[in-house]
């Protein structure tokens, strides 16, 4: 094995840093206004977060002029790559109409037939602005329909930033995931592992308050961990036995895995699911979509004091907005033919097969792997099964090692050298591909796979089977 190489990881921290005075000086300001310095933890970066200029198709440029091929994508949310045409004319023609009303308007029933026509679960659905306040109100819905308290999750699943679910997506899984939550949140939360369908039902036959079982259905952390589709279909069937509703988070899968997401491409039918990122094509909004019977919790009477003590209760400035339902419909309708979520794959079997061909060449211990556009990287740094493993295929697994085996060091080193190489992913180790990207994106990204993985080999971060 390589000896740690600490003086190689200080020249690229300073040629890093070089390379972006003009970052680094928006750093500066932003340090002086912005709560925490940036405006998402995951922008945070050392030795300076990107600050980014303009996006087209499959690329962007920062402010100092770095060109990136990009598999962050608006954190997931662009399918058609940056700036696309049609999706810029749409806005463009909204918006000159107005940007805001307060009020319902056509686009916004027009956004919605839509996703009527593509999501299999959706009978009825409901705007919010984004994932984390579609996943509470679905949680509030399934809550009033059952009259049950609690929430069945699984760890490392994410679903937002709010109270109900901020704690279990990061290891440790048992540890508070943020302050300023009170404590009383866990009496309504069970988190277990994904996967173990005996488990499932032993927490529902001993537990009669549980309202919902929420999961990613590509598995946790859009499909870092893989998820079995059969645990799905398993899942339906326990959940529908107990009266249980079965939430699926498709924020990532939704309209990416198939024009009706996960749902439609496995077959399995929730109660109740929600989108945010590419139903809104690329601008903040969200959706709940659900059974009519659960939806119709949000519908009035007229009865004096009804929002208050029979309904669910639902409000939201940006609901539906002109700007938003003008792009998700310009998105949607290409979702629909299935072709751009067909070129998007076809370039993601691209990049997973030269990744893995870099990893190969190099002997390095690792593996490249995810569905649809997705992609995911895996080292394997643990020293007993370093010494089991004799090719890559030794190394694959579907268990939590997946989210807990990767050192933070790595992580972050690999993602720096990605970024000096001219690449951006998603989070962690892996990203996503759009409609928009080309042979030769996944030509250049290949070859920064490469500069990445044989400077980790230098600095003793990775390893050789």
């Amino acid at each position: 094995m390589a000896t740690n190489d600490s003086a190689g990881s200080a020249r690229l921290m300073q040629a890093y840093a070089e390379a972006r005075p003009k970052s680094a000086a928006c750093y500066r300001r932003a340090s002086t206004v912005l709560a925490g310095n940036v405006g998402h933890d995951l922008r945070y970066f050392q030795p300076v977060p990107l600050y980014i200029e303009r996006g087209k198709a499959g690329r962007k440029w920062d402010v100092d002029g770095n060109e990136y091929v990009d598999f962050l994508m608006g954190n997931g949310a662009l399918l058609l790559g940056h700036a696309d045409a049609e999706v810029i004319e749409a806005i463009a023609a909204a918006a000159s109409r107005g940007t805001h009303f307060g009020n319902d308007h056509p686009l916004q029933i027009e956004w919605a037939e839509l996703i009527l026509k593509l999501v299999p679960s959706a009978e009825r659905i409901r705007f919010v602005n984004s994932g984390t306040e579609a996943s509470h109100l679905a949680i509030r819905l399934a809550r009033a329909f059952t009259g049950r308290s609690k929430l069945l999750r699984f760890e490392g699943h994410f679903h937002g930033w709010h109270d109900d679910v901020v704690h279990g997506f990061q290891v440790p899984f048992n540890a508070d995931g943020s302050l300023g939550v009170p404590a009383s949140v866990r009496q309504n939360l069970i988190t277990i592992p994904d996967g173990e369908i005996g488990l499932v039902e032993q927490v529902l036959s001993q537990d009669p308050q549980v309202a919902a079982v929420i999961l990613e259905p590509s598995g946790a952390s859009w499909g870092r961990v893989p998820i079995d589709v059969e645990f799905l279909r398993r899942l339906r069937e326990v959940t529908a036995q107990s009266g249980v509703l079965l939430i699926f988070d498709e924020v990532v899968t939704g309209f990416r895995f198939s024009p009706g997401g996960a749902q439609q491409l496995y077959g399995v039918i929730p109660d109740l699911s929600y989108f945010a990122k590419i139903v809104a094509g690329g601008l903040p909004g969200g959706v709940v979509a659900g059974r009519k019977e659960i939806m119709s919790l949000f519908e009035q009477t007229g009865v004096p004091h009804h929002d208050r003590f029979e309904r669910v209760t639902h409000f939201g400035t940006f609901n539906g907005a002109p700007l938003s339902a003008a792009a998700g419909i310009s998105v949607l309708k290409r979702v629909a033919s299935g072709q751009a979520i067909g070129l998007a794959d076809a370039r993601a079997v691209q990049l997973r097969a030269a990744f893995n061909d870099v990893l190969a060449r190099h002997q390095v211990a690792g593996y490249v792997y995810g569905p649809a556009s997705t992609f995911h990287v895996y080292f394997e740094t643990n020293p007993e099964r370093l010494k089991r493993a004799h090719r890559a295929e030794d190394l694959r697994t579907t268990d939590a090692k997946l989210l807990k085996g990767m050192p933070a060091a790595l992580v972050t080193q690999y993602q720096r050298r990605l970024r000096f190489h001219g690449v951006d992913i998603l989070s962690s180790t892996g990203g996503v591909l759009s409609a928009a990207h080309t042979e030769r994106d996944v030509e250049e990204a290949a070859r920064a796979f490469e500069q990445t993985a044989t400077g980790l080999l230098e600095e003793g971060l990775i390893h050789r089977l």
